[in-house]
């Protein structure tokens, strides 16, 4: 393969709804790149992208895969995204090295949930999008409803460059509107013939031409004053405006396919070429705040955006040349850890193909094998060059507690588990001391499931799965005192330490007292120090020294403080983390002899425990911020679901033809919920979720769990 300079280079990313195409389209595009002389297909599992014994199993995407195909003098570098959101961590990484985004709509469903996700994504990522209606072979197509729901998902940024002939089982021919030709398909492998547009059509054909000449002129100011004057633009000054309008996100040119038959694909490739951006000069943001532009004269430096493990390869880093023109033999260092790399050999990638290349230039994509530093998410570079930005993914909707089947293979476990988060960012691997369990994170139980599939296959090794415990913390709602005397003699020298303590809330914002009824009277508390503790769990812990006379020497002040804070990483309701409490050390005994450090740890926590038990003690429990994007025909199921979960509805909006349902449910409610919405809409629904705060549980549900930690006590015991 030759090396391509950067101007004649465009990056895609293929994306959609599950079943919208966009692998059967990869297929399609590298057939026309001559990178394969016949097209596979998923049914059969012998496509390029989804490669894996996973992916033809169950026939659907779960990785991103990245593909290439040479056209009229141009490279195409392919990533086809997985159709699932569940999955959204490929495409997300794929917008940090694509500059174009191809969204797949299905004919047959119009814009779906999927569809609204991942054009959302596009936008927050700022990768232009361009629309390619699928399927329109299918009996079931129905282009003016597709055309329909496209024009209320997105506006007026619509535009139609195509119009399909016949869509359905005879599909295969369509109009272009830029080009005001007559495409037709003699077979279902891409020959087509350019005829004259049919006079039965003239009028709609000429109708479309005005309002995407329109459109055009919308994305150049320049364009829009000589169209303002004249009410014509010439073809390339319409492909001009659009290019423009497209690189602005203000433009999303809509086309007609059938990637199963091949039809349509040539004329969307030659727009990309065209029209798309390619990543000349495109500037990427450093994690320092500085910019490093894509051109092939810099100082090389390459972005690795995936990593995977091939069979009979190893470890394979797959990056984009964000600068200069890397060479294989190449020294580079990580930025952000000095750790130097050699690139001995460089390729270039259509799946499990792998094409040595003497060199790549900026703005191309490739891979390299088993490197030691080429971890996802790392910049490699000439010394010098600043790191670049850091991928940002979606929080986790899923959460469970992993551990293996054998006890002996938990290292084992732990390794693999760790291996497979360092080549996925959306999944989070981590130990709960607090919970005393391996937390595993991800994007939905497909997720999950695809992780536990990885570990028993490629490591050999079993895990059980099951509903994490959930991380509550424990407070008080009154004042309580309590003291507590530690005495012990064993013969020789003993312990002694005497603590009398207070407690209260802390309530944010509100100042300390000193003054409390102790013993039923009056007090004022002499405060003699004061020191304040942000929480690692959350909340504040503030200690107030109140000694006077002499009762307790300051010098064991630190250690009645360790015996409080070993209290609160174990509160006494429910072994759950302790947070906002004001504690009041205001009188005590110690022994001239006896007297010793451990004995004012063991009697400031007992006195602490006490006085919790009778300060009014309730339960907190984690509250999530839930968004849930629905059809609106499914918006009662959600909200009677919600509410089973003793969920709180805080508001709900339109969004087209979806509804978007805000509201606070615990987190112990939410367990597998991603698998009950799916199944409550078809699968047409989704969701986010992101920790909001801690509230007092029900009274109800604190007996609940009180008798259910009174059991668990009495079992160890």
């Amino acid at each position: 393969m030759k090396n391509y300079a950067t101007k004649d280079i465009r990056n895609v990313v293929l994306l959609g709804s599950s079943k919208s195409g966009k692998t059967t389209l990869s297929e399609a595009m590298l057939y026309e790149g001559k990178v394969i002389d016949r097209r596979g297909t998923v049914e059969a599992g012998t496509t390029v992208s989804d490669n894996t014994e996973f992916e033809q199993t169950n026939q659907k995407s779960v990785y991103a895969t990245p593909l290439y195909a040479e056209f009229m003098n141009a490279k195409f570098n392919i990533i086809d995204a997985p159709g699932s959101d569940d999955f959204s961590g490929g495409a997300l990484s794929a917008f940090k090295v694509c500059e174009t985004a191809i969204l797949t709509v299905n004919a047959q469903q119009g814009v779906e949930v999927g569809t609204t996700i991942f054009s959302r994504y596009a936008k927050q990522y700022q990768v232009p999008m361009i629309i390619a209606v699928n399927q329109l072979d299918h009996e079931k197509a129905n282009w003016e409803q597709t055309r329909s729901s496209l024009k209320e998902e997105f506006g007026k940024s619509i535009a139609f460059v195509q119009f399909p002939v016949n869509p359905g089982s005879g599909f295969k021919s369509f109009i272009d509107v830029l080009t005001m030709k007559y495409y037709v398909f003699t077979d279902d492998n891409g020959t087509r013939e350019s005829h004259d547009i049919p006079a039965e059509y003239a009028d709609e054909a000429e109708m479309m031409h005005q309002e995407l000449m329109e459109t055009a002129a919308m994305g150049k100011d320049e364009l829009l004053e000589k169209f303002f004057d004249t009410m014509e633009l010439t073809i390339d000054e319409m492909r001009e405006g659009l290019a423009e309008g497209v690189r602005k996100g203000i433009i999303n040119p809509v086309f007609c396919l059938s990637a199963k038959k091949d039809i349509g694909i040539k004329r969307l490739m030659e727009f990309c070429i065209n029209v798309a951006p390619s990543p000349e000069g495109k500037i990427a943001k450093t994690v320092d705040g500085g910019e490093i532009a894509c051109t092939a004269d810099a100082p090389v430096s390459l972005f690795i955006y995936k990593t995977a493990v091939e069979q009979h390869l190893g470890e394979v880093s797959y990056f984009k040349v964000m600068s200069g023109v890397l060479k294989e033999g190449s020294d580079l260092v990580n930025p952000e850890t000095g750790n130097a790399e050699r690139l001995s050999a460089i390729y270039a990638v259509a799946g499990a193909k792998k094409e040595k290349v003497a060199q790549i230039s900026a703005g191309d994509i490739g891979c390299a094998m088993k490197l030691k530093n080429g971890k996802t998410d790392v910049t490699l570079a000439a010394p010098g060059v600043e790191a670049i930005e850091h991928m940002v993914f979606p929080d986790s909707k899923y959460r469970c507690a992993v551990k293996a089947v054998d006890k002996n293979d938990e290292a084992k476990v732990g390794e693999a588990l760790n291996k497979i988060a360092a080549q996925d960012p959306t999944i989070i691997v981590e130990y709960s001391k607090e919970l005393r369990q391996t937390i595993l994170s991800g994007q939905g139980e497909q997720h999950i499931n695809l992780v536990k599939w990885r570990v028993k296959n490629e490591f050999k090794l079993d895990i059980e799965l099951s509903a994490p415990k959930v991380p509550y913390r424990e407070t008080i709602t009154k004042v309580a005192t309590a003291q507590y005397r530690h005495k012990k003699q064993s013969g020789g020298a003993g312990q002694f330490g005497e603590v009398h303590l207070l407690v209260c809330p802390y309530v944010e914002g509100e100042p300390a007292g000193n003054k409390f009824k102790i013993d039923g009277k009056e007090t004022i508390l002499n405060i003699k120090g004061q020191e304040s503790f942000d929480l690692p769990w959350g909340g504040k812990l503030e200690f107030f020294n109140c000694v006077v006379g002499g009762a307790i020497d300051l010098s064991f002040m630190p250690a009645i403080l360790k015996g409080i804070n070993e209290k609160m990483t174990e509160g006494p309701l429910t072994g759950s983390y302790a947070r906002d409490i004001r504690v009041y050390v205001y009188d005590g005994k110690m022994h001239p002899v006896d007297s010793k450090e451990i004995a004012f740890i063991v009697a400031g926590r007992n006195a602490f425990k006490e006085a919790f038990r009778i300060a009014g003690p309730k339960i907190m429990e984690p509250i999530y911020d839930v968004d849930i994007l629905t059809p609106s025909d499914f918006v009662g199921p959600c909200m009677s679901d919600l509410n089973t979960r003793r969920g709180m509805i805080v508001n709900q909006e339109m969004d087209g033809n979806f509804t978007i349902l805000h509201a606070k449910v615990p987190l112990a409610e939410l367990y597998r919920y991603s698998t009950t919405l799916s199944s409550l809409t078809g699968g047409a629904a989704t969701f986010t979720m992101k920790f909001a705060d801690y509230q007092p549980v029900p009274g109800d549900v604190q007996t609940k769990l009180l008798a259910e930690y009174a059991a668990t006590e009495t079992e160890e015991d």
